[in-house]
């Protein structure tokens, strides 16, 4: 059968809502997605694997695999997109509208579009047998709210690749380090009582000040200790995004919470940042009839830092003539890494366009990316050492 032109491919993908979100009203399924790219793989000869996300009903991630052996290329993106700004949008978020050698829609720039492009640039090379080293393409689903496809491929690992590239938006310029994230409610319960006597309550409005003060003085120390010049912001950084607490200036406080979004840098390990805020914010409150409850609203996305010497590094430099940089976005490398790949984030959109109103992913990008594409099967397949 004849694979379809890349624009019927962006615009089938696109016309699949798929939008990932931590409320359920909004969440999608990625079933629709999924079942396009086996089509068209499975058409290429690709071997197919649809794999159900435990836990998360209509959620899929899909292993195509061409050529056998553990030393090949895996290209890989997320098959979900965010939700959108209904009303705000000047073309329809799910079809493929062509204006201004740009094609708008969402998912074009993060990150429909890439498969497109991959599916072409491997239909444009013909038939590819006999491979030196096997060719895999990785479609996760829930990158854009929990991560549960690439934490699904922790779990049950199976063997992808030694060479990974993430077609995550960065304007066509190789990407080997992120900071991470993880995002912590910080709850204290107090008792609540008549304001006119203190002793009749215990102010968790009160303590919640103490807790600040021992975040920041943490969030100096840190930022004292840990460097990386090659971030724009060279420092971890821990933001104070959301505080409520009473509800009556004449009560007591009893309940207060506060929202914090903190960013290690490479070599920092989430677990250990967790366990040493709960010791020093319990020693904050001790003594003062408070109880401290801390839990995090996500997983969590650990650091990514490929190294510099790693092979898909010098060869993406190479190609693009580009030195690797780093970026402010967290992706799934990562967890890639943790499976044995080297990962390197490389796509042809530019971030700026994701997340927002008219997305859209510029035409000129397109070949560019093919022959990106093409080069690299042929480095990472085609080529015996």
């Amino acid at each position: 059968m004849t694979i379809p032109s890349l624009e019927h491919m962006a615009a089938a993908l696109l016309a699949c809502p798929s939008i990932s979100s931590v409320n359920p009203s909004l969440d999608q399924s990625n079933q629709g997605v999924i079942a396009l790219l086996h089509d068209w793989l499975g058409d290429l000869g690709f071997q197919l694997q649809a794999l159900p996300i435990p836990g998360a009903p209509g959620k899929f991630n899909l292993v195509a695999r061409l050529g056998t052996g553990s030393n090949g290329l895996v290209l890989a993106g997320h098959t979900d997109t965010v939700p959108y700004d209904e009303g705000r949008w000047r073309y329809d978020p799910f079809g493929l509208t062509e204006a201004d050698r740009r094609w708008y829609g969402l998912g074009t720039s993060d990150m429909k579009c890439f498969f497109a492009i991959v599916i072409a640039a491997i239909a444009e090379m013909g038939p590819l047998s006999g491979l030196a080293h096997p060719l895999t393409i990785l479609a996760t689903a829930d990158e854009e709210s929990s991560m549960a496809g690439a934490r699904a491929l922790l779990e049950s690992p199976m063997p992808l690749g030694r060479h990974a590239l993430i077609g995550e938006p960065t304007g066509l310029r190789p990407v080997r380090t992120h900071k991470g994230i993880t995002m912590e409610r910080i709850r204290l319960i107090g008792r609540s009582g008549h304001s006119s006597d203190p002793s009749l309550g215990r102010s968790a409005l009160e303590g919640m000040y103490l807790i600040i003060a021992e975040l920041l003085r943490w969030r100096d120390e840190l930022q004292a200790a840990h460097r990386h010049p090659l971030f724009r912001v060279p420092m971890p950084t821990l933001n104070l995004g959301h505080i409520h607490g009473g509800d009556n200036p004449n009560r007591i406080c009893g309940e207060c919470e506060l929202l914090i979004d903190l960013r290690p840098l490479p070599g920092m390990d989430l677990g250990e940042l967790r366990a040493e805020m709960r010791r020093r914010l319990s020693l904050s409150i001790l003594g003062r009839g408070l109880e401290l409850e801390i839990g995090s609203l996500f997983g969590g996305v650990p650091p990514m830092e490929t190294p510099a010497g790693a092979e898909i590094v010098r060869v993406a430099e190479a190609l693009t003539g580009h030195p690797a940089e780093t970026t402010a976005f967290a992706t799934e490398g990562p967890f890639f890494n943790q499976l044995g790949m080297d990962t390197l984030i490389l796509g042809p959109g530019d971030i700026d366009q994701a997340h927002q109103p008219d997305e859209y992913l510029a035409v000129e990008r397109l070949r560019p990316t093919m022959d990106l594409i093409q080069a690299l099967i042929r480095r990472f397949c085609l080529t015996r050492p």
